[in-house]
């Protein structure tokens, strides 16, 4: 599979949702989506930035989009997660990362001199015909929900 990149369809995937139902890009046809994979549910980075999209959510939804966080997390730390933080949008479980991988964000990182696999943050615009029409690397949680709110009022 090529890698992701914009102009390219999205890779399609269905992935269990906190709520227990299957959430599939095709579903979303006629929409935007905001794909955004993320490490892991409830730490510092990640509840900041799904706080971010949480605080925008009705004006996202005011453009045509969805919000989809992605993360390795089972759908039931997703679900404490959502409530913890009151999280209004979908959370998909890829616990094989199978998606991480098609999306190319499950990539190797380095702490303190170990490496391990982890996570890449970065977020996929993705239009109503299933394509790539942006994508964020390397994010920075504070401010990414602003930025992605002004791309898609065609300010970004």
């Amino acid at each position: 599979m090529p890698s992701p990149a914009v102009g390219r369809p999205a890779p399609s995937f269905s992935l269990p949702a906190q709520d227990g139902s299957v959430v599939s890009l095709k579903s979303f046809k006629g929409k935007k989506v905001v794909l955004y994979f993320y490490p892991k549910d409830d730490t510092p980075g990640c509840t900041v930035e799904a706080c971010g999209f949480r605080d925008l959510n009705k004006q996202i939804a005011g453009q045509n989009a969805v919000v989809i966080g992605v993360s390795p997390d089972a759908p039931k730390r997703h679900a404490a997660f959502a409530a913890k933080f009151g999280l209004p949008f979908i959370l998909a479980s890829d616990e094989d990362k199978k998606t991480c991988k098609d999306y190319g964000v499950w990539v190797e990182k380095s702490m303190y001199g170990r490496k391990y696999f982890g996570v890449a943050r970065t977020t996929f615009i993705i239009d109503e015909k299933g394509k790539i029409e942006k994508i964020y690397e390397k994010v920075k949680p504070p401010q990414h929900h602003t930025e992605v709110l002004q791309y898609l009022k065609g300010n970004g």
